[in-house]
């Protein structure tokens, strides 16, 4: 069975940096795309970064130059390094590799 384990949210004052991890138990892991996604109550779960098989990232306009999304294939993990947090960045984030989601891991940045 495929497990997404997330790690690294947390409270954080604004301007403040976090490092999510999600470490996935999946055979496939070096061929899967992978993703931050991110979800605010009241509204839908949207991309916040994502990279290819082949190291391709792509990000939300809102966090482009604060976030960066990376894989480390031999540990079977994905990151997403946050820095210059914002209070709006508050929300819950979810990591996908392949068609799996992880459970979720809390982000609050406070003003």
């Amino acid at each position: 069975q495929v497990q997404l384990v997330e790690s690294g949210g947390g409270l954080v004052q604004a301007g403040g940096s976090l490092r999510l991890s999600c470490a996935a138990s999946i055979s496939i892991f070096s061929r899967s795309p992978m993703g931050w996604y991110r979800q605010a109550p009241g509204n839908q779960r949207e991309p916040v970064a994502t990279i290819t098989s082949g190291g391709n990232t792509n990000y939300a306009d809102s966090v482009k130059g604060r976030f960066t999304i990376s894989r480390d294939n031999a540990k079977k993990t994905v990151y997403l390094q946050m820095n210059s947090l914002k209070p709006e960045d508050t929300s819950v984030y979810y990591c996908k590799v392949g068609f799996y989601w992880g459970q979720g891991t809390q982000v609050t940045v406070s003003s």
